[in-house]
This record gives C-alpha cells, structure tokens and sequence, in this order.
C-alpha cells in the first residue's frame, strides 16, 4: 500500500499540497520527511502523539523520519491557535525541555543508524540562533508577501487582541527551517496537525519558489471528539506522555473512557492494530463496546508507557472496577506528619491529589454522594484525615465510578 493511502485509511490526513506528485513521490522510493516540536515544556503530551504515529507508520513503509526541535523557534512562539502572546522561555529552559523530548522520541522510532531510513533527531538552535538577520531578510523575506501572510489563519486570530512582530517572524523563521532541511538532509515533505496548515504552505512554497524544487506540506487531524471538542484534558491538565505528569494508570483510565462514538477513530489513529481488527472492534455495540475500549487503552498504554506499565495499569483498573484489593498502579500520594498538621480536611487534599478541581468542587462532589473512601460514602464536608487511617493501605478515595486516588503514610 503507497504510505498516502495508509495515512488515509486510519484517518490520519487532513490537507495535502501537490498531493498526486506526492503520492508518485512515495512510489517511487524514499522519501524524507519532517515533523516541528516546539520546547515549550519539558514533555510532550497526547497533541504530539498523533503526529508522532504517523511518523512511525511512515518509517515502517519505508520513509526517513526527522524530529526538528524547536531550539531556535522556541524562542519566538508560535502564535497559531493561541489568543495571547505565550510566555518567553529562558535559553536553558528551552534547551533543558528539548533534552526531556529527545529521550521521549526515543521511545516512538527507529533510531538504529544501520538503516538507511532510520530517524534522526536535529535542532533548529543549530540554524536560526547564529543567524544574520538582515542576511535572512535580503534572502528570505523578500521572498514574503505581508498581504498574503495577513490572510493566513494563524494570524487572522490574532490581528484583533494584538500580534506581536516578534510573533510575525515565526513563519518565516519555520519556512527557512524547512528550506534548511532541504539543503542539509534532502527533505521535502513537512507534516504536522492541520493547525500549521498556513506556515507548512510557505515553507513549501518557500524552497519551490527560491530553489525551483519539489516540496510537499501534509497535515494530520487534530485530535478531537466526535462532536469537535478537544480530546486529551483531564481534571490535572493535560494528558501529558511523562509517567510523572500523567500515571500509567490515569492515562489508561482516560482511554479507557472515551465516548463510544470515538472509540473506532481512536484505534486507527493511536495504535498499531490492523484496520481489519479496527474497524470490527469499531463495530461492537452496547455493552460489548467495552471490549474495544479496554483493547485501546490497553495498545494506547503500551506504545506510550511499555507492556509492563501497560499491564499494570489494565490490572489495577479491573481491581478497582470488580471492587478488588488495592493495586500498586493506582495513582498514591504519600503524606507526612507535618504535612497532615498543616492541612487534614479530607476536600483539600481530594483537590491536591487532582480528582477536583478545587476545595469548593470536592465540597460540592461530597455533598452530593459523589465521594467515597474505602468504598463508603463520604458527604460531610468537614471530614478530617488522621496519621492512623493512613496507616497500612491508607485511604482509596474514588470520585464517581472511575476516578481513583490512593492516600497513605510517607
């Protein structure tokens, strides 16, 4: 199967430019290829997951993978999507989140430097922070129509709550990234989710129009639920791929929760299952759904966190779910004396362990029946914890049916 079609038939694209070219481009031998992570924290989180899938499944037909860190754009930050200017990142913060990144990739692709298409992992720092600006202007920007780039949507957004010029520069700046690539590792083709839609078209058209060759800009979807909200918030934030951001087990429970009508285009985009098996778990009704929810979490889990982790967390939720003993990947927050002396109301520390929001959402939860520890219902806001009911398992506090967290003595 060409690798467009193998995008196409898990849901992965989006937009494509030249796509009949592209495709002849993808049956004809290997083509390299790039995706953009900005540092702008010290993990990657479940937006970067699908972008990172559909590198995998490139790779293995055959493509040649490049993971560009945002070393030098980092500095800048991307306007797209974002109603405020986002906050200026110091150079060690940058370099110390693109560190945390690089051994993530790891985890997602092939690295073995024996194959022709193995992945490499550069950095734009390497580029765009020893550059000359007026250098960059004469040879770039006047290849740039201010007009045109006002059209484009992730300035549109923007131009009512104010764009900064430092802002405006960051399409040239990912343009000149992908003309950059080109020149050093003969990549033509840039993809990323469809919200980098308006500068992937310049960077393309950039090399096409400077260097008269080819160039290709590829789009994914976003992860969204069927109804177009975005997939990957949780109560705590994010649903972040760092086991200490987000425990193999909570980010098994978010997958394992999913709505019924996502659960077949989750499959497609977040796993390795062949489509066949997809698209009969898809299928699955009622009850009978649960099957594939638990198979999603299950290959979702394991791609990001290992088998193991994977296993754990599948074994711990059916515990929990069968009113089984406690499990060892149940989320657990240990406690101090000390810090018992400063706060023990059972509300605060349901909002610190994260299954609130805040001490007035857990109050609200417990009054209305919504709160149980060890399994008995707890709806008197004022309950207190003391040292000795932290002793041994400590408390199990479930929120609703399918939020757990374990408290217990430091």
């Amino acid at each position: 199967m060409n690798a467009l079609d193998l995008l196409k038939e898990r849901g992965f694209v989006r937009q494509i430019t030249f796509e009949d070219e592209l495709y002849k481009a993808f049956e004809e031998g290997m083509v390299s290829f790039y995706v953009g992570f900005d540092p702008t924290a010290d993990s990657l989180h479940i937006g970067h997951y699908i972008p990172i899938m559909a590198m995998a499944h490139l790779q293995k037909a055959g493509h040649k993978p490049f993971a560009l860190m945002g070393g030098g754009t980092g500095m800048i930050g991307d306007p797209s999507g974002k109603s405020d200017l986002r906050k200026v990142l110091t150079v060690e913060d940058i370099d110390s989140n693109v560190a945390h990144i690089k051994r993530q990739m790891e985890r997602f692709l092939d690295f073995d430097a024996s194959k022709p298409n193995c992945a490499q992992i550069v950095n734009n720092a390497d580029w765009l922070r020893t550059l000359n600006y007026i250098d960059f202007l004469r040879d770039v920007g006047a290849l740039f129509s201010v007009n045109r780039m006002l059209t484009a949507e992730c300035y549109k957004q923007r131009l009512e709550r104010g764009l900064t010029f430092l802002e405006f520069n960051y399409m040239l700046m990912q343009s000149y990234d992908f003309l950059e690539l080109n020149h050093r590792y003969g990549v033509s083709l840039q993809c990323g989710g469809d919200d980098q839609w308006s500068n992937m078209l310049s960077g393309a058209d950039l090399i096409r129009r400077k260097d008269a060759k080819p160039a290709f800009a590829l789009t994914f979807q976003l992860l969204l639920t069927h109804d177009g909200r975005k997939m990957g918030k949780t109560e705590k934030g994010a649903l972040w791929l760092d086991p200490d951001k987000c425990s193999p087990y909570d980010f098994y429970q978010y997958w394992r929760n999913v709505d019924d009508q996502d659960v077949e285009k989750c499959l497609g985009l977040l796993t390795f299952l062949p489509m066949d098996e997809v698209r009969r778990l898809g299928a699955l009704k009622d009850s009978a759904i649960n099957e594939a929810k638990r198979v999603l979490a299950y290959e979702v889990t394991k791609n990001v966190h290992g088998e193991e982790e994977a296993k754990k967390a599948q074994q711990a939720a059916e515990a929990l779910f069968s009113g089984g003993a406690m499990a060892g990947s149940v989320p657990t927050t240990e406690i101090d004396p000390a810090e018992l002396q400063n706060e023990n109301r059972l509300l605060a520390w349901v909002a610190k362990v994260g299954l609130c929001k805040s001490n007035g959402e857990a109050r609200k939860t417990m009054q209305q029946g919504g709160l149980s520890v060890n399994d008995k219902k707890v709806i008197d806001p004022e309950t207190r914890i003391t040292p000795e009911m932290l002793a041994g398992d400590g408390l199990l506090i479930r929120k609703g049916k399918k939020s757990y967290h374990r408290l217990k003595a430091k």
